[in-house]
Formats: C-alpha cells, sequence, structure tokens
C-alpha cells in the first residue's frame, strides 16, 4: 500500500486528490488485510509524501528567492529519498505491527 502510494505520488502531486482517488481503496484493502485502518492512513500519509522529495514543488519559493533552479537541489532531494525510503517504509512496517485491527462500526 505504502509503494502503491508513493509511485502514485510521482502523477498527482496533491495529496488531497489522491486521497480523493485512493480513500476506496486504501480503507477496502485494511479491511479486507484486517489491518488497523487509522494506521492505514498514517502509512498513506508519510508514503504519500515520499515523492516530494523527488518533485520539489515545496521548495519553489525557496528557489525563487535563492536564485536557483530545480537541477542545483535535485541531487540532495533524490539522496534524501534514497535514505529515507527504506527507513521509512521499514518503521512504518514495524510499527504497524503493534496495532490490532477493529472493525468499523456502521
Amino acid at each position: 500500500m505504502g509503494i502503491y502510494s508513493a509511485i502514485l505520488g510521482f502523477f498527482v502531486p496533491s495529496g488531497g486528490g489522491k486521497w480523493i482517488i485512493e480513500a476506496p481503496y486504501v480503507m477496502q484493502a485494511a479491511n479486507d488485510l484486517k489491518y488497523h485502518l487509522g494506521w492505514s492512513v498514517q502509512i498513506y500519509n508519510a508514503a504519500e509524501a515520499l515523492p516530494n522529495l523527488i518533485n520539489p514543488f515545496f521548495m519553489l519559493p525557496m528557489l525563487g528567492i535563492l536564485k536557483l533552479k530545480p537541477k542545483d537541489v535535485i541531487g540532495f532531494t533524490v539522496t534524501q529519498l534514497v535514505v529515507h525510503l527504506p527507513l521509512v517504509l521499514f518503521l512504518l512496517w514495524i510499527l504497524g505491527q503493534t496495532l490490532t485491527y477493529t472493525p468499523p462500526v456502521f
């Protein structure tokens, strides 16, 4: 689930737009796998933020102030992604094992 969200982040950079696309599938997958629903949303949020390290849209104002081009910082952001991707996904997996599944009540 986290890897899928990270890949989709390259094509839909807006977190809200991605959540509209993915929410039904993420919640259904979590229910089918009997995974904690709140933690599933946190996994989504963490994995959704990782592609921002490659698409540095959040840095555009700073780049304008410093008179830099995105190519000047992309090496740093890709390095951060390479370091943080396995670390974040591993920690999400480990911490996700600590919560028990509670079925939704309608």
